[in-house]
């Protein structure tokens, strides 16, 4: 796609705004695909684009977060594979079925999160019991939500981020350590259909990810250095924004 030259300082910013805050909390995406969408890409050239640039600011911050100690490799690794399969398939089965019929009940789950984050100040301070093994947590997470953010997406972040306090019992900058690898390997499996598909856009996605890497460098190091206290808040107003979001567009369907 031909954009003016004046366009891809404007991909850059905004790729450098979504890094820095998917990196703490997620919901970049709520930055980015409006972007793609208004510079004339078609919508699901957009998605494609989107899930490229965003991999690269994920895997920026997520190689942050294992330098400074906070991942677990041979903890996550289930959940890694399970994770790529389950957006593979996601991916795939998009496109033989329409995801609207999700609509209704995302908002409504992201609202249940964002309530219980509210009422509990201490969640996540610190470790928690753990509810499921490794093995167990990794497969069944990792298949669910990667086929849910293969196929629909919008809050998977979120999600990870709950399961990964609730029931693996990690401490908030951990669970968010932990949700940047799933998120990488879904977003992986999920590039790799639509570049298959044809469905991506280089030269924006490029302009995109070079802003995306410096935000999920500078996001991933403000949220090692200010920890839970500083993640939180973020969190919640990125849950919220994302559910104001999908029920303005429930309401305008």
């Amino acid at each position: 796609m031909h954009l003016n030259p004046w366009m891809y300082p404007l991909l850059f910013f905004t790729g450098l705004a979504a890094g820095f805050v998917d990196a703490i909390a997620g919901g970049g995406g709520l930055i980015t695909v409006p972007m793609l969408l208004a510079v004339g890409l078609d919508p699901k050239v957009a998605l494609g684009t989107n899930k490229l640039q965003s991999s690269c600011g994920t895997a920026l911050a997520l190689r942050h977060y294992a330098r400074s100690g906070w991942i677990d490799w041979s903890e996550l690794r289930p959940g890694l594979i399970a994770s790529f399969v389950g957006a593979l398939l996601g991916a795939l089965a998009v496109t033989r079925m329409n995801p609207a019929f999700l609509r209704p009940a995302i908002p409504v789950l992201l609202l249940a999160i964002a309530v219980y984050t509210a009422l509990s100040p201490k969640m996540g301070s610190k470790a928690g019991p753990r509810r499921m093994s490794p093995i167990a947590f990794g497969w069944v997470f990792g298949l669910t939500l990667g086929f849910y953010d293969g196929f629909f997406g919008p809050g998977t972040g979120s999600f990870w981020t709950m399961a990964c306090i609730l029931v693996f019992g990690l401490d908030l900058l951990r669970a968010t350590a932990c949700t940047k690898a799933m998120n990488l390997m879904s977003n992986l499996a999920s590039v790799l259909v639509f570049v298959a598909a044809g469905k991506v856009d280089y030269g924006v996605g490029a302009a995109m990810a070079a802003g995306q890497m410096i935000g999920g460098r500078l996001g991933s190091g403000l949220a090692v250095k200010r920890g839970a206290g500083f993640i939180r808040p973020v969190f919640l107003t990125v849950v919220l924004a994302i559910t104001a979001r999908l029920l303005w567009q429930n309401f305008r369907r």
